[in-house]
């Protein structure tokens, strides 16, 4: 089933994150007290709502439950995004990422329960996006802009196949540094080594080989 996202702040970063998940094809929602913005990414959201997130009542009308991911991304307005993750989570919304403007910020998210806070740059909305709208990326740690180290779930199309046989760095340009395994870490994996189906596989390398392997390989 398809997973559905609602962006709140059509500012640079979350229109970014809008223009990102429309360009996978995903289901989203943009949410602005600015009418002007809201008209702006029109084209690119699934739907677009002009209201004031800070209202328990707006956001039980737009069916916000029904969310999977809620970001929030309130450019200065750090009283609003305090309050309004604090909605959503106490509204129950499975994962609610918020953008931190500064360590006050974040401390303040982390005690009140955010899922995931976030620092972006404008080209973080893209590695967001790719994150979760994929069935095999579980999580990743941006090196730079250009690298990233990801987990990635095996397939079954990778069970029972050793590393060498695979080789992810001939074929696909990363590489394959460790294996978790029914809570063990396989620390650098020889060539000789298996990998079984559910496999949690610590993949390094540029952004573009890694989805590549990631659509591909796995």
């Amino acid at each position: 089933m398809q997973k559905s996202y609602a962006v709140f702040g059509l500012g640079q970063f979350g229109g970014s994150l809008v223009k990102a998940f429309h360009a996978k094809g995903a289901e989203v929602l943009g949410i602005d007290k600015s009418e002007e913005k809201v008209n702006e990414y029109s084209a690119y959201a699934t739907y677009t709502i002009c209201a004031n997130a800070v209202d328990e009542n707006t956001l039980k009308q737009i069916g916000i439950r029904n969310i999977d991911h809620a970001f929030v991304s309130f450019g200065d307005d750090i009283e609003a995004s305090i309050l309004t993750s604090l909605l959503l989570i106490e509204m129950g919304v499975p994962k609610v990422w918020t953008k931190a403007q500064n360590d006050y910020h974040q401390k303040v998210l982390h005690k009140i329960g955010v899922h995931r806070i976030i620092h972006p740059e404008k080209d973080m909305a893209k590695r967001i996006a790719s994150h979760i709208t994929s069935e095999k990326m579980i999580d990743f740690v941006e090196l730079s802009p250009n690298y990233s180290i990801v987990e990635i779930v095996a397939t079954k199309k990778l069970d029972k196949r050793s590393l060498g046989d695979i080789d992810v760095r001939a074929n696909f340009g990363c590489n394959i540094v460790g294996i978790k395994r029914d809570g063990h870490f396989i620390i650098a994996p020889s060539a000789d080594d298996l990998i079984y189906e559910n496999d949690i596989l610590i993949v390094i390398g540029q952004n573009k080989d890694i989805e590549t392997f990631e659509k591909k390989g796995d």
